[in-house]
């Protein structure tokens, strides 16, 4: 220790001084940065504005991999902002998707000032702009009124599904404590036992009849939202398997390891690509163990062992899953004309019997259940699958295996609007040169070490290599490329703004409680008051 030259205060210090220097420059060091990146890959897209007064607004990202990740994987979008990322407090809007292998990835990020409509549209619109392929199928987000008026101005053909964990975590507060109480289970049920809309709807009017909160004004706005948010009306609409928002709150607490709410834009820059680049190797790993592996299957049957070798090993489990469970399936015929047979499908679980419609066209080899799992996962159900063990059908049907969820999802040339290709960062070719050059150096290092002789010789190499090298990167090149023209003209700083934080719509009356430190009152279960102030305790 004693023979460290510097102390934590040292380092400190060092760190307020670089601040210092660089203050009223990060705009542009950001600028620079982002140009940089276009040099390297001209599918590096980004998007920096102003508020009119020439002072920094908004800004707009995509690089490559996220591009070409979107042509793959762009059909379900989930989007929710996080604050406290940076010195200024500007809004940080990352757009999040789900690979091949269920795992997390970003597709585009954002710095919004506020929380505004108009900003929104905004990043939606560089969005469309970034994106191959046209408009998500599915885009999740909470309550946020902002957020919903731009979803439906530029996703007009979008699905917009509202995160069911934020409605279902408020009715704790909504509802009367002893009502919650008393009638919480049967909400529950209503709420994700039923496939049916009808039955659905039958179910909700019940519970809220019984509890008498037919007058209960939250309650009929969620009700009149339910094509949003409940099971039964969205699971027809591709999901990815998700029904929540909490992807994207799980992506927040990953990249807030590495950053933090004193970091300047250029500091988020580079941590946040630092926290990228680790969430990327685990893809590649997963990537690795599915190009040489092939996942044991405990089921010895044809479908099986074909669908161990297509799907990703994730996917895969969630099928065989799925498989395992069909085999304590029955079906019993329900009607048949002509080429379409319908059969009720049954299963028992939690010492209850569910079932399932399962609809099939002889013809076709088409099939279809009620329970709307291959629409909503985009993997077949276990209803299905009862069906074809019963027909004696040994391979899955082409038509029911989504490319997104096999292996060779990532195949295929992906391009732009203007139909140029978007070519991944991590070149294949690239990352091996480097490889190569990387061990060359490390040789030439260690033999230059031998001698003082060899150390001059090679640092007069190097120097005179790296000005061959600056003239050969300095070359003449296209400024407007990657869809967004080189700025040469710096912005200012921005101002720190007041963070909005949540909308009223998304922030609940708990969330809010919590940060107050107010709770319910345990004698009358209002709040406001604890029991010692109580109405009813001191009332004479």
């Amino acid at each position: 220790m004693d023979k460290i030259g510097f102390i934590k205060k040292d380092i400190y210090n060092l760190e307020c001084s670089v601040n210092g220097k660089l203050r009223n420059h990060d705009v542009e060091l950001v600028t620079e940065y982002f140009m940089a990146e276009q040099k390297k890959n001209e599918a590096f897209y980004f998007k920096i504005e102003g508020d009119g007064h020439d002072r920094f607004s908004r800004c707009f990202w995509a690089d490559a991999t996220s591009r070409r990740a979107y042509g793959f994987y762009g059909d379900v979008v989930v989007f929710d902002t996080t604050f406290n990322t940076n010195r200024y407090d500007l809004t940080f809007a990352p757009m999040l998707g789900v690979n091949n292998h269920g795992q997390t990835i970003v597709l585009a990020c954002a710095f919004l000032s506020k929380e505004t409509t108009e900003l929104f549209v905004w990043m939606f619109e560089e969005f469309k702009k970034a994106m191959p392929g046209g408009e998500p199928k599915t885009i999740i987000t909470d309550q946020d009124a902002a957020m919903a008026i731009a979803i439906s101005i530029a996703f007009p053909t979008t699905f917009h599904r509202l995160c069911i964990w934020h409605i279902t975590s408020k009715f704790s507060v909504k509802l009367p404590r002893d009502a919650y109480n008393e009638y919480w289970r049967e909400f529950q049920k209503a709420i994700w036992d039923t496939d049916n809309k009808d039955e659905f709807d039958a179910k909700w009017n019940i519970v809220v009849t019984k509890a008498g909160l037919t007058d209960l004004s939250w309650l009929s706005s969620m009700f009149d939202l339910r094509e949003s948010w409940v099971p039964a009306y969205a699971r027809q609409f591709f999901a990815a398997g998700m029904s929540s928002s909490q992807r994207a709150e799980g992506s927040h607490g990953f990249f807030k390891q590495y950053i933090s709410r004193r970091n300047s834009l250029m500091d988020f820059i580079i941590r946040f690509e630092r926290a990228l680049s680790h969430q990327r190797e685990k893809e590649l790993v997963a990537d690795h163990v599915d190009a040489f592996e092939v996942a044991q299957c405990l089921l010895p049957m044809p479908m099986n062992k074909q669908m161990a070798t297509l799907y990703t090993r994730t996917m895969f489990q969630k099928y065989e899953q799925e498989l395992i469970e069909s085999t304590a399936c029955f079906l019993e015929l329900k009607t048949e004309d002509g080429c379409k047979v319908v059969f009720n499908v049954s299963e028992r679980k939690n010492c209850e019997t569910r079932v399932a419609e399962v609809v099939y066209v002889k013809d076709s080899d088409h099939a279809s259940c009620s329970c709307k799992r291959f629409e909503f996962v985009g993997i077949i159900c276990k209803h299905i699958l009862a069906l074809f063990r019963r027909d004696q059908i040994e391979y899955m049907p082409e038509k029911y295996i989504l490319k997104r969820w096999k292996k060779t999802a990532k195949c295929g040339l992906v391009s732009d609007a203007n139909g140029k290709e978007i070519k991944d960062c991590a070149d294949p070719g690239l990352l091996i040169k480097r490889s190569t050059m990387s061990r060359l150096a490390s040789d030439v290092v260690e033999d230059a070490l031998m001698s003082e002789e060899g150390c001059e010789v090679l640092s007069e190499t190097l120097k005179s290599l790296q000005v061959k090298l600056k003239l050969l990167k300095d070359g003449p090149s296209n400024n407007e490329v990657g869809g967004s023209s080189s700025q040469t003209q710096y912005m200012k700083d921005p101002k720190r703004v007041r963070c909005k934080g949540r909308s009223k719509g998304v922030t609940g009356a708990k969330e809010k409680a919590m940060k107050r430190g107010i709770r319910h009152c345990r004698e009358c279960g209002h709040i406001g008051h604890d029991r010692r102030q109580c109405p009813a305790l001191n009332t004479p």
